[in-house]
């Protein structure tokens, strides 16, 4: 009678969870990095500035809608302490509700910066030591896996925001902001909300989804190239 070899089945347990540790931070740098481009490239926002008629909706000037959105963005990303919107108008519950924002974007970004060390040092990791080399199931890589768990998530979503852009915007609150209302502005007192119009919101979804699924496209595409160039005893595995 032959008995399994219980190193083989080690090794083989090993390599999975490693696959599966490489899929969680690679969905998490996905989606962290897509978050991240609406929040740091701030020319996105300024090419709206003309393309959404800014000026002549606010009645503000260039200028003034520029200075007030970098400010907001300052603060929001950590790069000042000091809240403010240039020459425009904000209260204290706006300023509570920029405060809960600038906690998710510096999580946001700390996570995009955690995943991109984490990688890094698994790619270093998985180079130098076959043992820690993830297990490529039925031939494909964890980024494979993460791609089609993301499209798939992503996909119901963008489903069902174009369904009804604005009750998802409110669901979407009520997850991130729970049992606050401090995000519904007055516009009086919280001037900013008129240079941020719900289109430009639903323009950064787009681009969000857009890089999402531009990546997990990557993803797919590298593993199916180097599954045909995989020995096919590996493939079944």
């Amino acid at each position: 009678m032959k008995f399994a070899n219980p190193t083989i089945h080690q090794k083989t347990i090993s390599s999975g969870f490693i696959s599966i540790v490489f899929s969680i931070v690679i969905a998490l740098f996905t989606i962290s990095a897509a978050i991240s481009v609406p929040i740091l490239v701030r020319p996105f926002y300024y090419m709206q500035i003309s393309t959404l008629e800014l000026e002549n909706q606010t009645g503000y000037s260039y200028s003034t809608i520029k200075n007030a959105y970098d400010e907001m963005v300052d603060y929001c990303v950590g790069l000042s302490d000091d809240f403010g919107t240039g020459e425009l108008l904000w209260s204290a519950d706006g300023y509570s509700h920029f405060t809960d924002v600038r906690t998710l974007f510096l999580l946001d970004l700390r996570v995009l910066i955690g995943t991109s060390f984490t990688l890094l040092i698994m790619v270093i990791l998985k180079k130098r030591f076959a043992k820690l080399k993830p297990r490529h199931f039925r031939g494909h890589t964890p980024a494979f896996y993460s791609a089609i768990g993301l499209l798939t998530v992503f996909c119901l979503i963008v489903v069902l925001a174009a369904s009804d852009f604005n009750r998802a915007f409110v669901i979407f609150h009520h997850i991130f902001f729970p049992g606050k209302d401090n995000w519904l502005f007055n516009s009086d007192t919280d001037q900013i909300i008129k240079i941020l119009p719900e289109q430009f919101f639903a323009n950064c979804g787009i681009i969000i989804v857009g890089g999402i699924i531009l990546m997990c496209a990557i993803y797919i595409m590298h593993s199916i190239l180097q599954r045909r160039n995989m020995p096919k005893k590996n493939v079944a595995d």
